[in-house]
C-alpha cells in the first residue's frame, strides 16, 4: 500500500485468497448494432453453478458469492474491456467482482494458436488480445508471451496438443505500474477444437514511479473446459428468446444494498460508490458530479419545504448566487412518499445544478443531495434514476 501521510514508508498488506467457479457457456451471435460499434466485439452467456470466493485482506477476511436469481450473465468482450450483465437483475460490484477476472475463452484461444502448422518445439508470440486476458494490463510497455508447442499427447481417445506459455511484462493495470512473470501449460483439443485445460503460475509486482517493486502477489490460475452432451434448459433458445441479451441502459445498472445501513438503490455504471461513513453513502462520477446519500430515523426525517430552507439558508452562508429553484415536488406517494426539487446556482466560479429528494416511509427515510455540472445535463436523469429506485430495508433507530 502507499503511505498515508508523506515521508512514511509504504506498509506491505498481505493478501491471501482463493476462488472456484463453475458454470456451463454458450456463444453468442452478436447484434448487428452491436458490430456497429465493434466489429470485434465477442459474446457469450454462462450460468455459473458453484461459486466459492474467498480473500484475506491483512487481517480483514471478504468472501462474496453470486445471488442465485443473477447467476445466469451476459459477458460482453470490446477491445480489452469486459462488461458482464444479468439478464435476470442488476448485478452488485461484488458479484461483477467475483466474475470480471476469469478469463474469457473466445479471445484467449485464437490468440495461443499459431497462424500457420508447427512443429514441436517451435515458438510463436501470443497476441495482444491473448496477453490482455492473461494479464488484465491494459498497456503493455515491454515483453510478451512466448507460445510453444510442445507435443500431442492422448487422453481417452482424443488428441490433445500441448502447449508451454512463458513470459515477462511491464505495463499498466488498474492497480497502475506493474510487471508480471508467467508460465504455464495449456492442452488444446484438436478434436473438439476448444481448449481443454490451462494452468498458469504467475507473479504480478506492484511498481513505483522509478520502476522499483513495491510488492508482488503470486497467484495460479487453473481452468478445464469440455463440451455439453445436451445444451442446458437455462442456456436454450426456448430459454433465451425473451431476453434483452444486448447491453441497455437498464440491465447494466448495478445494485448498492447495504443490509447495515439498511439502504437499497440502483445506479448507472458510470457512477462509483466513494465513502460510506456512519449513515451516509457518497457517489462520484467521472465527470465530476456527485451524490451524498444520508439516512434517517422517521422523526429525524424532514419534509421536502424545510428541507428546502435547510438548503436555501446553507447556501445564503456561501454567499451562492440563485439563479433559479424549482418547488417541491412529489414523484411518489403513499405509502412511501418520495419529494424533490432542485436549485441552479453559482458558488464561486462554478455553475452547479443541485438536484435534492426525500424519502420518507414508516421505518425510516433518505435525503439526497447532488452536485451536478451546470453544462452537463446528461448526468441529470440518472441522478433521478437513483433518487427512484431508492428504498429503506429496515428500521432505522435512533442513536443513543
Amino acid at each position: 500500500m502507499p503511505p498515508t501521510e508523506k515521508g512514511k514508508p509504504a506498509q506491505l498488506v498481505p493478501v491471501i485468497g482463493a476462488s472456484k467457479l463453475t458454470y456451463e457457456e454458450r456463444l453468442l451471435k452478436p447484434e448487428t448494432e452491436e458490430l456497429a460499434e465493434d466489429k470485434m466485439l465477442l459474446k457469450t452467456v454462462r450460468v455459473y453453478r458453484d461459486i466459492s470466493f474467498d480473500r484475506t485482506v491483512g487481517e480483514v477476511k471478504q468472501d462474496a458469492g453470486i445471488r442465485p436469481s443473477v447467476r445466469r450473465m451476459v459477458l460482453v468482450r470490446s477491445g480489452n474491456r469486459k462488461a458482464p450483465f444479468s439478464p435476470d437483475g442488476p448485478l452488485t460490484w461484488g458479484e461483477i467482482d467475483v466474475v470480471r477476472t476469469d478469463v474469457f475463452n473466445p479471445a484467449l484461444v485464437p490468440g495461443l494458436l499459431p497462424s500457420a502448422p508447427v512443429k514441436p518445439g517451435q515458438s510463436w508470440k501470443a497476441s495482444a488480445a491473448a496477453v490482455a486476458e492473461l494479464t488484465e494490463l491494459e498497456q503493455v510497455e515491454a515483453g510478451d508471451i512466448t507460445v510453444e508447442f510442445v507435443g500431442v499427447a492422448k487422453l481417452n481417445g482424443r488428441r490433445l496438443a500441448r502447449l508451454k506459455l512463458n513470459g515477462t511484462l511491464r505495463g499498466v493495470n488498474l492497480d497502475g505500474p506493474s510487471r508480471q512473470k508467467i508460465e504455464g501449460t495449456a492442452y488444446f483439443d484438436l478434436d473438439a477444437s476448444l481448449l481443454h485445460y490451462l494452468s498458469v503460475k504467475g507473479t504480478h509486482e506492484l511498481l513505483d514511479g522509478k520502476g522499483q517493486t513495491l510488492g508482488a502477489v503470486e497467484g495460479q490460475f487453473t481452468m478445464t473446459r469440455s463440451a455439453v452432451a445436451q445444451m442446458p434448459a437455462d442456456l436454450s433458445d426456448t430459454s433465451l428468446r425473451d431476453l434483452t441479451l444486448t447491453r441497455t441502459a437498464e440491465n447494466t445498472l448495478l445494485l448498492y444494498d447495504n443490509e447495515d445501513l439498511g439502504v437499497r438503490f440502483l445506479y448507472p455504471r458510470g457512477w462509483r460508490v466513494g465513502a460510506v461513513q456512519g449513515r451516509q453513502v457518497t457517489l462520484d462520477h467521472a465527470r465530476g458530479a456527485g451524490v451524498l446519500i444520508t439516512i434517517e430515523p422517521p422523526a429525524k426525517v424532514p419534509s421536502a419545504d424545510d428541507y428546502l430552507k435547510e438548503v436555501s439558508g446553507f447556501l445564503a452562508k456561501q454567499k451562492a448566487q440563485i439563479a433559479a429553484t424549482e418547488k417541491p415536488a412529489r414523484l411518489r406517494a403513499e405509502p412511501v412518499q418520495l419529494d424533490r426539487f432542485s436549485i441552479d446556482a453559482t458558488i464561486g466560479a462554478d455553475k452547479v445544478r443541485l438536484e435534492y429528494a426525500v424519502l420518507k416511509q414508516s421505518d425510516g427515510g433518505v435525503t439526497v443531495a447532488a452536485r451536478l455540472p451546470a453544462d452537463d445535463p446528461s448526468v441529470r436523469p440518472e441522478v433521478t434514476r437513483i433518487v427512484r429506485s431508492l428504498s429503506v430495508t429496515k428500521k432505522i433507530e435512533e442513536r443513543k
